[in-house]
């Protein structure tokens, strides 16, 4: 089986979808996960995701 497409829409994202997460602050990490914390939606990395928003503080 091949896997030629996987990974091809982030590479049309800004920066392939990677950046610093503004939960925990680590650098160089897809930015994938869209979660709604105070009215406002922002996108948190893989490890983040599983954090309930109210700890997040963001």
């Amino acid at each position: 089986m091949a896997k030629n497409n996987r990974g091809k829409g982030l590479k049309s994202l800004v920066n392939a979808g990677r950046g610093e997460c503004p939960s925990c602050h680590r650098t160089g990490v897809k930015l994938l996960y869209e979660i709604k914390v105070a009215e406002k939606t922002i996108k948190v990395c893989k490890v983040c995701r599983a954090v309930p928003a109210e700890k997040l503080g963001a």
